[in-house]
Order: C-alpha cells, then structure tokens, then sequence
C-alpha cells in the first residue's frame, strides 16, 4: 500500500497526467486498455534509439551485439517475473492477441472434426475469435462455462462439460469487463486431470498480481507490455517447453531458421522458431524498464493499492441512484464496469470526457459476456497505480452529475 506522498511521488512519473481535457484536469481510468507510461520506459525508448539502434541476432558490429543483449536480458527478466523454467519458454509476440493466434494456429493444427475446446463466457474476443477460425475449418466444438451473476464460474459447472472429446482449454486470467479473478490454478488442474492443456490470458492479470506459471501449472499463459506501463506492440507467450517443441512454427522468414534450401528449411532452436523477421527490439528493451519499474514498486503494494480504490469506488458508486454494478466476484482485480438505470454507456463515457475523466465504453470486446447481462455496453472504469482517492470521490461526483442530466 503506497501513502499520499509515495503516490505523489509516483505521478511525477507520468506528465499525461498534467494535462487538461476540456479546462479541466484529466483523471485517467482506462488502464485496463493502456496503461501510461512512466518515464523511465520513455527514457529507454529514446536511448535504444539514439544509442543502440540496430537489428538483433544477425550482426557481429558492436551496435547490433548492444541491442542483441538487452533484448536477452528483458527475456530473462519475463523470464523471472513470471517464474518461467527457461528463457526457451518465453517468446516475444506483437501483443496477448497474437500470442493466443500463434497458439490457436500451431497447436490448434493438429484439433480434428469433432474435438472441442473449452472457453469462458467472460473471455475477450481475442480468445474466442482465434478459436472460431479454427473452428470453422475443422468444425471444432467450442464449449463456454457460463458464469454467475455475480460474474464467477463454478468449478463443478466448468468440469462437467469435459468429455471425451475435449482437447484444449483457454479462459481469462481476470476478466477486463468484470475484474474477477479466476480459479485459475484449480481450473488447470481439473483440466490436467482429464488430459487437457490450458492456455491462460493474462492480459489483466499480469499488471495487477504476482504470476507465477510454474505453481499454476500452465501450459500457455499469454499478456502485453502496454498493460504493464511499458510500451505498445509487444507481447509474451509463455509455453511449456515440451509442448512448443511439438508445434510448428507460426510464421516463416529470417530469424526463425537454422538452414534453407529451395528443397526444404530446418527451423532454430527455442524460442526463435517463432520469431520470425525482425522484432520491436526498441520496445522489447523498453519492456525490461517497465519490469524494473513494477519490481521496484512491488506488484503486491501495487494490487493494494488498486484494490483500495476499487473498494472506494465501489462503495461511493453505490450511493447513486440506479446504479448497477457488473462483477461483484468476492476475488477481484482493478476494474469496475457499471451502468445508471437505462443512461447509455456511450452518452456517460462521452459527458465523463467532457469533465476530464477517461473511461471505456461500449462491449470492451466482450460481446457474449454483454449477452449474458442482457445489456449492449458498460461503462469501466479501471485504475492503475497512479490513481488517487482524491481522483475517485471526483470520479464519483461525476457520474452522479451526468446521471442527473438525464
């Protein structure tokens, strides 16, 4: 937990957070699509560039062996920060959507006519669509555990739509639209029990508490840089050892071969068979600043942190008229989706703006998950680790203030 002068000390970081929306001081609550930037990562950024600024792995010149070595050290970082077994077992994607693709596509090649695959109905369109695709190819079944009111599965509901047929399971971390934290350890190990892989999103949990894929015992797990205050277009994959060296590679090109001939190309070693052509080695050495600034603050004061004004949040929210709350999980991460009695998401977000607060509306790519409330769209409001007390009450008088418009 961070005091009022930590926190302060915390926002100096950031110079966004000086600007004004509209006459008015911005009050940034859409960490959950991006976080800002501290600047220590912009700092990185701008050194790889003006000092370090060549291709990795393929030069023997000083500058290109520079930037080879800091992109392997941010993989050792990932590494580390999850608990990963091995450097091999961390590969370097654009972002969590094409970690989950790469995997849908090269482990999902070998799924036959029939096979089933089992989702959540609060997943992200980023893991339901790479799974229709394939679906929609080998007429693959996909099975969703569906989920409380509250916004929680129920471990019983989720084992029994295992069936012979089952052949691989991805669900959420922790849900972007409702912030529930799942039972993802124990949902593994239900999974493993019947022979199944599990590929785990964690896009929004990364950010927020300790991973540690080892104890979890996943298979895949999968999340972006830009949710962990570093920079845009760089993603993880995580996998098992044994299970990515069965998987052919997901792209071809330079980087991810050992030898080519016209007649046939043997690929490299892990983790580069899936690294084709040339990386964002600016953002993959940014990234390691990132980890750093997130070890040094500690993911655990953080998660207090986030968690405090998520309970402020809640509690204050309440005392508006009509206001519903979606994903009331008793295990929930740093998100509140909600919408004031029949005041569209769109029109709330759009008046929010106006007084300087930034949050998301609409179906946040979570369009069954909208379904299964009955509703088109919420309003979420996610904060992150420079958000403040202050910022919530202004928040909440906010909301209170458009809803009466309408």
């Amino acid at each position: 937990m961070f005091d009022e002068s930590k926190i302060n000390s915390i926002r100096e970081e950031y110079p966004i957070l000086k600007r004004e929306i509209e006459g008015r001081p911005l009050v940034y609550l859409d960490t959950a699509a991006t976080a800002q930037a501290p600047k220590c990562v912009v700092n990185a950024i701008e050194d790889m560039y003006f000092n370090h600024r060549a291709n990795v792995h393929r030069g023997v010149h000083t500058l290109s062996q520079e930037a080879t070595d800091m992109v392997e050290a941010t993989r050792e970082k990932v590494r580390a920060f999850i608990n990963a077994a091995s450097t091999e077992e961390i590969i370097f994607t654009r972002g969590t959507t094409e970690a989950i693709n790469l995997v849908a596509a090269t482990y999902g090649d070998r799924l036959c006519n029939g096979d089933e695959i089992i989702l959540t109905t609060m997943e992200h369109h980023s893991n339901i669509v790479p799974w229709q695709l394939i679906g929609k190819e080998k007429r693959i079944r996909i099975r969703v555990v569906p989920i409380n009111d509250a916004g929680e599965v129920n471990l019983e509901e989720y084992e029994d739509l295992f069936t012979e047929q089952t052949r691989f399971v991805a669900l959420a971390h922790v849900s972007n639209v409702l912030g529930t934290i799942n039972p993802v350890k124990e949902m593994i190990a239900i999974a493993h029990k019947h022979g199944v892989p599990v590929l785990v999103d964690g896009a929004q949990a990364a950010p927020h508490i300790a991973v540690d894929v080892r104890d979890l015992d996943c298979d895949f797990y999968a999340f972006s840089a830009h949710k962990m205050y570093g920079p845009t277009g760089v993603g993880v994959l995580y996998g098992k050892k044994y299970r990515l060296n069965t998987m052919s590679p997901y792209q071809g090109g330079g980087e991810m071969i050992s030898t080519v001939s016209f007649k046939s190309t043997t690929y490299a070693d892990l983790p580069f068979k899936f690294e084709a052509g040339t990386p964002d080695y600016v953002g993959i050495a940014a990234f390691s600043a990132a980890l750093d600034y997130i070890n040094d603050l500690g993911i655990e004061n953080i998660a207090a942190h986030e968690h405090a004004l998520v309970e402020e949040a809640t509690r204050q929210l309440l005392t508006i008229d009509g206001m519903h709350i979606y994903g009331t999980a008793a295990h929930k991460a740093g998100v509140i989706s909600f919408l004031v009695r029949d005041i569209n998401s769109y029109d709330m977000g759009l008046l929010l703006d106006k007084l300087g607060f930034a949050v998301r509306t609409g179906h946040h790519c979570a369009q069954p998950l909208m379904a299964r409330y009955g509703v088109q769209g919420m309003v979420r409001a996610s904060f992150g680790v420079y958000n403040t007390f202050d910022e919530v009450s202004r928040f909440v008088e906010a909301v209170r203030r458009v809803a009466s418009m309408f």
